[in-house]
């Protein structure tokens, strides 16, 4: 038998390096890491070629002083995380009239469950997981609308737990695995 081939590792974008510089940035902000420190991540950053080089500079950082469960929140507009973003063990997510759109395909998880808690009243969701993610949403209570997700033919061993809860008013949550 043999095994499926691997994917080409993928080439990071201008976005994600972006993203990546301003992690670092705000990391030397926080006093986390040293002038030099900041510079040696930078420069990793900025020569950095795939997703997977970005993700592991990201992941040498030192963790954030906050804790492992974070808040983003907004009255109305959009809510929108994707490139190399920093993901945390609990992400609650608020926003009664705008959209949601989180892109974990790139992102830096290091746990292996992450639990995304949806408040939303009218806004509309989509997330976008990792290939190899497994996604609950059994503790998802909706209004109006039926989630659509439709789960993997071919399952990825390794990957992260993602599970979703909350309350979604009148929207709708699109769920979908990245396709690289």
């Amino acid at each position: 038998m043999t095994s499926p081939p691997e994917d080409p590792p993928s080439l990071s974008s201008e976005a994600d390096r972006d993203a990546a510089v301003q992690r670092v940035q705000e990391t030397y902000a926080e006093g986390r890491i040293s002038h030099e420190e900041m510079d040696e991540h930078l420069h990793q950053v900025l020569t950095a070629k795939t997703h997977g080089e970005l993700a592991s500079v990201l992941a040498s950082l030192p963790e954030e002083s906050a804790g492992a469960t974070s808040t983003i929140s907004a009255a109305s507009g959009r809510i929108k995380r994707r490139g190399a973003w920093r993901v945390p063990r609990v992400l609650k997510v608020t926003s009664p009239f705008g959209r949601v759109h989180l892109d974990l395909s790139r992102a830096v998880i290091e746990h292996p469950v992450v639990d995304i808690e949806l408040q939303l009243d009218t806004g509309r969701a989509r997330i976008t997981v990792p290939r190899d993610a497994i996604v609950e949403f059994d503790d998802l209570h909706t209004g109006w609308k039926d989630t659509r997700y439709k789960t993997r033919r071919r399952s990825f061993p390794g990957g992260p737990r993602i599970r979703i809860s909350g309350t979604m008013g009148f929207g709708r949550l699109k769920i979908r695995h990245a396709r690289r």
